[in-house]
């Protein structure tokens, strides 16, 4: 009996001792959005404006993206998995609670929708994200950008109102091999020429 009631204890101390471990990695883990806006406003602001909604081509909308998205491609920066010298260097000044505080401060922000620049060509982009191209085996964007380009949480990233230059360097850089962080848009990139990859990029600028 005495076995027992020893036995139960250790038991009962080793479950409350990861009940613990839980709880304290919980308390490291929960981003502060006010250090979160900090950091952004120090490193990041000058290019991807005050709130995170560039008005500049190249760089993209950040605001309102998926936080476990944008500590991935934070932390692949840093490590040089993609490459990039300007974010290389940003990313380099980070700590890993900078990078969340960041990148959770921008899930908070809220997207301005962006426009569609080409008319005749955006209905080719509509007919490529939402049915892809069958005969050539690419997949609808929809299926894990979701139909209005919310994205999915932690794993697919939100696009609606994306900058469509942004959208065109990053598809181009997928398909040429110079991005090479994600095998699922390798392998859709590499398929489709120049008119289908900005017809996409239009369409998502457009996604609301």
């Amino acid at each position: 009996m005495k076995l027992f009631a020893s036995f139960l204890m250790v038991a009962l101390f080793a479950a409350s001792a990861v009940a613990a471990d839980d709880k304290a990695a919980a308390q490291v883990a929960k981003p502060d959005l006010v250090k979160g806006e900090a950091s952004f406003t120090a490193v990041c602001a000058a290019c991807h404006a005050a709130d995170g909604n560039s008005t500049t081509p190249a760089n993209p909308k950040l605001a309102q993206q998926h936080p476990e998205y944008l500590i991935k491609q934070l932390t692949e920066f840093k490590s040089g998995k993609r490459a990039n010298a300007v974010m290389t260097g940003m990313a380099s000044t980070l700590s890993d609670d900078d990078m969340r505080n960041v990148a959770y401060w921008l899930a908070s922000q809220k997207a301005k929708p962006g426009f569609a620049k080409d008319k005749e060509n955006v209905a080719l982009g509509e007919r490529i994200y939402r049915g892809g191209i069958p005969d050539r085996q690419i997949a609808a964007c929809a299926g894990c950008h979701s139909p209005n380009g919310a994205g999915i949480p932690a794993q697919y990233p939100r696009l609606s109102g994306q900058q469509s230059d942004y959208a065109v360097a990053q598809l181009t850089a997928f398909r040429d091999g110079v991005r090479k962080n994600s095998i699922q848009m390798t392998g859709v990139a590499a398929k489709m020429n120049d008119r289908e990859i900005k017809a996409v990029a239009d369409y998502i600028a457009g996604l609301r």
